[in-house]
């Protein structure tokens, strides 16, 4: 963000920019590049006469611009140390890759340094006659301070935001001019936000720092008055537009499909504009149509100033579909949104890409398998890998970069919420962004009314875009689901996670999968892991396939409107990529990994046609199944000599909590489909064991529970995880009379509690078919008998059917 407190640091918004000649770095020729434990395709192409020489701001171009990106001379600063202005430093550093990376050519963390280089302003630049230099940072981590001949002309804090000064009054005559730049990044030694940084990586989730300059460093000139930013706010059929320009001046703005003028508008600098299109285009990951934007300055009826730039005309935003759930839409259309989880590290250059077909190569690769999204995870990329995401047609979910796992310290955290909205605000004209994500997993989140203060700004800050409050919700740290936001977002490995819409609030799965496959030759360390390792490419392709599908019935039964699967290439000790770490490796057969993603996307269109209607099952109260344990256990065999005692109608059978149960001998419900289990029941105990009155053995756990729930201290209807519950604890020597109800249609349980509703629970996904038993008395968790009930049960119905709550109420009169 841009906190400058230097005595020239009249800043600007972002500036962009396009083709220019690269200027010399004055140093001594005797860079040497590091060796990276891994190198990719690109690690051999990068050296000092092409470190990134392309032009870094793909919005916001101008014709004239010299890049400063080479070699520099470099050194290690103390706390305190003297600006070393006019004196050599004893090191050679290219920028821009961060010191700990292998192309720096230093390749060791510090946690101070001091860069140094001349510069020499072309002289048909009229810098001082008319125009000013503007000298531009992509990016410094962390603290930086900007001296120019001596002169502190910028400071700044922040390590993924930009920013820029005007050092014309700086420079001394019309020769070589001396920059030093000082940084000091501590990383997670303190609070500030690093991501996924770490001092040193853990050989798990977080990863080897990226310290210093990481981004490019360029100069342009520009007029005394001149564009500083755009923003750009597009709908179906215009432009929103606000040029960022001296008061009392005009723009001009004229958009253009090729050669044909499609729209234009003249305004008064800084104020709303509305550019409408003619025969509008519209932008999707099917058609990525980019318009061609210029925006002219005038002053005193003269133009002064002109810039280049570009937008898609697109909206997001949501929408119920056929089957009643909300879901995410592109331009007015239900579109689901399936992402590759991206987190932007590479073994040669770290944080900095070596170079820019690198940082295309990426993204092609997700569209090449058929994905029409990316989460940029925990970290905010240089300006051209959103042009890039713009250019090929892919959404992106921006996230904020997290400080430290626990709690942000107090003194930290206004920080972070100034940093968040500088992201915000420096990347609110790209295409391709449709949602900002504050919090993951609760990393660094201090209290949950703060998340949700801050989603509510975010949304004020830019209503045009959903927000994600907080990624994994569900999961970690997390303080718990603050209601705001426009998503609903669980994480689950290896999962997909199945949250379900509310009226207001889309959901997604926003992490699963992670499965992984070494490579040798190809691994960080020589090792590493993943959520579950497979043993060979078949394996690990057949794992993503079934997952995959199971996403599909998460969004067509649950309603999720997007997935995210982890990740696009190994990071370091984490091998669970679609390709190695170096991107050397494929590691899936990407056909069929193309092939489940399309079909996603396709099916996922929330007309619920692919959800099976149970069929009718057996009509009247009785049920498939009726035990009244009068006197006689019917079908029933008893396990552990349970004995008859005074029931709610006649007899009941009493068990003794710990090895007593009635077993059906086979699995009497389908659950598969919809079902219903009703008893009386009477507890000899409510504390905080669970006691199960009706369940089905599954292979691992049981298929339901019809239960009293020990840790809720109340009856439940569950599946292991989920529990419909009633709303308060149960008497002990009390009767009651119990229906759980499962509903495939509607995706849920219910719980009926003496004839009404007491309870309901979201379970979406479908079951498998029957496997095990039918019993009363015990559940099974784990593989493992338990929760034996400690009481006495009577009259027993199941049902191939979900009862309706007329029907239950009727069957509760009945009996009693």
């Amino acid at each position: 963000m841009k906190t400058h407190r230097g005595v020239l640091a009249a800043l600007s918004a972002a500036a962009l920019l396009v083709a220019g000649a690269a200027a010399p770095a004055h140093a001594a020729p005797d860079w040497r590049p590091g060796i990276p434990p891994l190198a990719t395709p690109w690690t051999d192409k990068v050296g000092p006469k092409n470190a990134l020489p392309e032009y870094p701001r793909p919005q916001l171009t101008r014709d004239k611009w010299q890049n400063l990106n080479g070699v520099w001379e470099f050194a290690e600063a103390t706390a305190g140390q003297a600006v070393p202005t006019g004196q050599s430093l004893a090191e050679r550093v290219l920028v821009p890759y961060p010191i700990e990376s292998a192309l720096s050519g230093i390749q060791r963390r510090e946690d101070r340094m001091w860069y140094r280089r001349t510069f020499t302003v072309p002289a048909n630049w009229k810098v001082g006659s008319g125009n000013r230099l503007r000298l531009n940072f992509g990016a410094v981590d962390y603290d930086a301070k900007v001296y120019v001949n001596g002169a502190e002309v910028a400071t700044h804090r922040g390590g993924y935001d930009g920013f820029d000064v005007d050092v014309t009054d700086a420079l001394k005559g019309a020769g070589p001019q001396e920059l030093i730049v000082w940084a000091e990044d501590l990383t997670d030694a303190t609070g500030q936000p690093i991501g996924k940084q770490r001092r040193t990586g853990d050989r798990g989730i977080f990863y080897q720092g990226s310290s210093g300059i990481w981004r490019t460093v360029w100069m342009e000139p520009v007029p005394a008055a001149s564009i500083a930013g755009l923003k750009l706010t597009p709908t179906l059929t215009s432009l929103g537009l606000t040029v960022n320009a001296p008061a009392g001046t005009t723009v001009k703005a004229v958009a253009r499909d090729g050669s044909r003028t499609a729209g234009s508008v003249s305004g008064a600098a800084g104020a709303a504009l509305t550019l409408p299109i003619s025969k509008p285009k519209l932008w999707s990951p099917d058609n990525p149509f980019l318009y061609d934007l210029e925006v002219s300055l005038i002053s005193g009826g003269k133009t002064v100033d002109t810039v280049e730039s570009y937008f898609g005309l697109r909206t997001i935003g949501s929408r119920k579909g056929a089957d009643g759930k909300l879901r995410i839409t592109l331009n007015g259309k239900i579109l689901f949104n399936m992402m590759n989880l991206d987190q932007g590290f590479w073994p040669d250059g770290l944080y900095t890409a070596p170079t820019d077909a690198a940082l295309k190569w990426d993204l092609q690769q997700d569209k090449a398998m058929g994905f029409n999204a990316v989460r940029k995870h925990i970290k905010v990329e240089p300006d051209r890998w959103y042009y890039w995401a713009d250019k090929l047609g892919l959404l992106v979910w921006q996230d904020m970069p997290s400080g430290n796992t626990g709690p942000l310290p107090e003194q930290w955290r206004d920080q972070f919420e100034a940093e968040l909205h500088e992201m915000v605000r420096e990347h609110d004209s790209w295409t391709s962004i449709v949602a900002w994500v504050p919090f993951n997993e609760g990393w660094g989140e201090w209290d949950r009314t703060a998340t949700g203060r801050i989603a509510d700004a975010v949304q004020a800050q830019d209503p045009s875009r959903l927000v994600n409050a907080h990624s994994g919700v569900n999961c970690c740290n997390s303080k718990g689901d603050s209601g705001r936001g426009d998503v609903i977002d669980f994480h689950q490995y290896l999962g997909p996670a199945a949250p379900t819409p509310s009226e207001t609030r889309v959901a997604i799965d926003g992490e699963h999968g992670g499965y992984g496959l070494k490579v040798s030759n190809h691994m960080w360390f020589g090792d590493g892991q993943a959520y579950e390792m497979t043993p060979d490419k078949a394996t690990l392709t057949a794992k993503y396939v079934a997952n995959q599908t199971d996403v599909l019935t998460a969004a067509e039964r649950c309603g999720i409107s997007a997935a995210i699967y982890t990740q696009i290439t190994d990071v370091e000790g984490e091998l669970n990529g679609f390709f190695t770490y170096d991107r050397q490796v494929t590691k899936m057969d990407l056909r069929q990994v193309k092939a489940i993603n399309q079909k996603i996307v396709r099916e996922a269109d929330g007309s619920g046609s692919s959800i099976p209607q149970p069929p009718p099952g057996t009509p009247g109260l009785e049920g498939i199944a009726f035990w009244p344990l009068d006197g006689t256990y019917g079908t029933l065999t008893p396990v552990g000599d349970p004995a008859f005692a005074e029931g709610h109608n006649g007899q009941g059978v009493a068990v003794n909590g710990s090895s007593q149960f009635l077993d059906a001998g086979k699995p009497v419900l389908n659950t598969a489909t919809d079902y219903s289990a009703a008893a009386w029941v009477k507890l000899d105990k409510a504390d905080g064991a669970f006691q199960t009155v009706v369940s089905q053995d599954g292979p691992a756990n049981s298929d339901f529970f019809l239960q009293y729930s020990g840790a809720d201290q109340r009856f439940a209807m569950s599946f292991a995880g989920v529990r419909a519950l009633a709303p308060a604890k149960p008497e002990v020597g009390k009767w009651y009379h119990l229906v759980g109800v499962r509903d495939t249609v509607k995706g849920e349980l219910r719980l009926y509690v003496d004839g009404e509703l007491a309870g309901t629970a979201t379970a979406c996904l479908p079951q498998g078919a029957p496997t095990g038993n039918t019993v009363i008395g015990r559940g099974k968790y784990n593989g493992n008998p338990v929760d034996y009930l400690d009481g006495t049960v009577d009259q027993v119905h199941l049902y191939d059917r979900a009862l309706s709550a007329a029907e239950i109420k009727e069957l509760y009169a009945s009996n009693n």
